[in-house]
C-alpha cells in the first residue's frame, strides 16, 4: 500500500546472486509492455547439514503509472547464499521502496541489511537478535547518510534466512512471506509474516499510543465519518486503507506500521524494529514465496500458493503470479505497483537422518557380538 503518494516504478533491481539474470520486455497486459527482471535458469543450492536442495527464481516487474511513464522500480531484492561461508546458510529479500527516493532506501537496504547479518558473529547462535540489530544498525545508517532523505521515503522488508532446516522470517511492511505446506491432498497457505499495518489492532494501538492520526483519505476529506476507527481485515475492506497522519499535520499517511527510513513517520510509531518468527522445516513444507505487496494487494496468500503449485516451472509460476497480479490491479485501480516475487523450492528433505557410526563391536553375555554400521533416526527424535 506504501504512503499516500503512491509508490515508483521502473528500475534498477537487482540480486546478490551470482547476477544470473536477463532483462526482457514481457507482454503481460492490452499491449503494455513492461521491463522485466528475471532470472534465465533455475539456480540450486544445497544445504548439507540436513541434505536437501532449495531450488529458486525470480521475477520483478515495474509498476505502470500512465502519469508518470518513467518512473524507477522501487523495488530491489536480495538473494545471498552460504552467508558467512557456510553451505548451510542462505538469505532471500525483497525490498519495496516508497516516496521520492523509495528506489534508493530499498537499494540502499538491500546491500546493508545483508551484509551486517553476514558480519554478525552471533547469528547462528541468536538469529533473531542478529535480525533485530541488523534491521535497526540499518535504519539509522540510513538516517545518517546525506546521499539520500529519507525523511519522506523508506522501505518495507520481508526476508527469509535459512539455517539448516530451519527459516528465520524478519519483516518490516507490508509485503510477505508465504509457506506451501501438503496438508493430504492439498496444499496449504502458511502465512510466514503478519502485514504491520493499523488493520492489525496490535499495531493500531501501538502508532496510537505514539501520537498517530488513523484515518484513510476519505476521512481526512470529509467524505466518511473520522470517528469510526473500526477496520476491519484488509482483505475486506473496501476504499482506502487506514492511514498514519502526524497530530496538526497532512503527512506522513503511510499504511503501513514500520518501515526502515521514513523519519518523520517515526515520529507517530512507524519503527524499523523487525517481528521475527521461526519455522522448522518438514517433508510437507513444498516451498515459500517472498513478493512485494503488489503481489499481495489483491491476491490472498492461498491464490498465491495454489498457483505456484500449478506449474512444474517456478519461471512460469512467477510471471503468471506476476500477471494475474497486473490484471488485478488495471481492473481494480488506474495504475499498477511494482511487482516483486521470489520461489523458493525445497527438494529432498527427508524425515529420516542417517548417523554414521565407526564399527564397533559389543559383547553380551560375554559370546553374542554385534557389529553396527549405522543407525537410522528419526528427526523428531533428535534434540
Amino acid at each position: 500500500m506504501g504512503c499516500v503518494h503512491g509508490k515508483c516504478c521502473c528500475g534498477d533491481s537487482s540480486s546478490s546472486d551470482d547476477g544470473s539474470r536477463d532483462y526482457r520486455e514481457l507482454d503481460f497486459i492490452n499491449g503494455h509492455r513492461k521491463n522485466v527482471l528475471a532470472q534465465r535458469s533455475l539456480k540450486h543450492v544445497p544445504v548439507p547439514s540436513h541434505n536437501f536442495i532449495l531450488e529458486y527464481t525470480f521475477l520483478t516487474q515495474r509498476g505502470y503509472y500512465p502519469d508518470s511513464p518513467d518512473k524507477e522500480n522501487q523495488d530491489s531484492f536480495c538473494i545471498t547464499t552460504q552467508l558467512q561461508s557456510n553451505p548451510n546458510v542462505h538469505f532471500f529479500g525483497v525490498y519495496d521502496g516508497h516516496g521520492q527516493f523509495g528506489s534508493q532506501c530499498s537499494n540502499f537496504v538491500k546491500d546493508r541489511l545483508v551484509e551486517k547479518l553476514s558480519n554478525d558473529p552471533a547469528l547462528l547462535e541468536d538469529p533473531a537478535q542478529a535480525y533485530n540489530s541488523a534491521f535497526v544498525a540499518t535504519n539509522q545508517e540510513l538516517r545518517s547518510t546525506s546521499e539520500i532523505d529519507d525523511s519522506m521515503s523508506g522501505t518495507t522488508a520481508i526476508t527469509v534466512l535459512v539455517i539448516g532446516d530451519t527459516l528465520y522470517v524478519a519483516n518490516v511492511g507490508d509485503s510477505r512471506a508465504v509457506l506451501a505446506v501438503k496438508d493430504g491432498n492439498h496444499i496449504v497457505a502458511q502465512d510466514l509474516s503478519s502485514d504491520q499495518t493499523p488493520f492489525r489492532r496490535d499495531e493500531y494501538q501501538r502508532v496510537k499510543l505514539c501520537g498517530a492520526r488513523v484515518l484513510s483519505v476519505d476521512q481526512v476529506e470529509g467524505l466518511k465519518d473520522p470517528d469510526i476507527q473500526h477496520w476491519g481485515d484488509e482483505e475486506s475492506w473496501g476504499g482506502d486503507p487506514p492511514r498514519l497522519w502526524v497530530p496538526n499535520g497532512m503527512y506522513p499517511g503511510t499504511a503501513f506500521t514500520r518501515s526502515i527510513g521514513d523519519s518523520l513517520a517515526e515520529t507517530v510509531g512507524v519503527i524499523a524494529i523487525p517481528e521475527v518468527k521461526a519455522v522448522q522445516l518438514t517433508p510437507n513444507h513444498l516451498f515459500f514465496v517472498v513478493a512485494s505487496d503488489g503481489i499481495f494487494e489483491f491476491l490472498t496468500s492461498q491464490t498465491v500458493v495454489d498457483m505456484a503449485a500449478s506449474y512444474m516451472d517456478p519461471h512460469d509460476a512467477c510471471a503468471a503470479i506476476a500477471e494475474k497480479s497486473y490484471k488485478l490491479w488495471l481492473e481494480l485501480e488506474n495504475r499498477t505497483d511494482d511487482i516483486t516475487i521470489i520461489i523458493v523450492q525445497i527438494k529432498g528433505l527427508s524425515n529420516v537422518w542417517i548417523l554414521y557410526i565407526p564399527l564397533v563391536s559389543f559383547a553380551f553375555h560375554s559370546s553374542l557380538f554385534i557389529d553396527f554400521k549405522f543407525v537410522i533416526l528419526y528427526d523428531h527424535l533428535i534434540p
